[in-house]
């Protein structure tokens, strides 16, 4: 199976960039705004809108699990810094990459959004 190589332009490597940086602060909202918004007009910019977006709600659902559920045994408590971190340290990761124009792929994300 090959994959298609999408080349972007500067445009579409800025919006793909702010997208993956503003899921640090905003959560999933920048990346379904820009998915709905964009997903027609460029298939880069599609592409990692939805991988942010899945991202995103991956970290929600993590965080919801440790904040709701596990924090009742106090393991909960200890892993939210730990998604906290890693949502920051693998927004960044994705916003070099895409700012490079490569197409970056989150590791332990759930892909809802096809």
């Amino acid at each position: 199976m090959s994959e298609e190589i999408i080349v972007p332009n500067n445009d579409d490597k800025n919006i793909a960039t702010v997208t993956h940086l503003a899921g640090t602060v905003f959560s999933f909202i920048p990346a379904l705004l820009v998915w709905l918004l964009k997903k027609d007009d460029s298939a880069y910019i599609s592409d990692q809108a939805r991988e942010a977006l899945n991202f995103q709600i991956t970290v929600a659902i993590s965080m919801f699990v440790c904040s709701a559920i596990l924090s009742w045994v106090l393991i909960g408590l200890a892993f939210i810094p730990i998604i906290w971190m890693g949502n920051i340290v693998f927004c960044i990761i994705a916003a070099i990459s895409t700012s490079k124009g490569e197409t970056y792929r989150y590791p332990l994300c759930l892909r809802l959004i096809n």
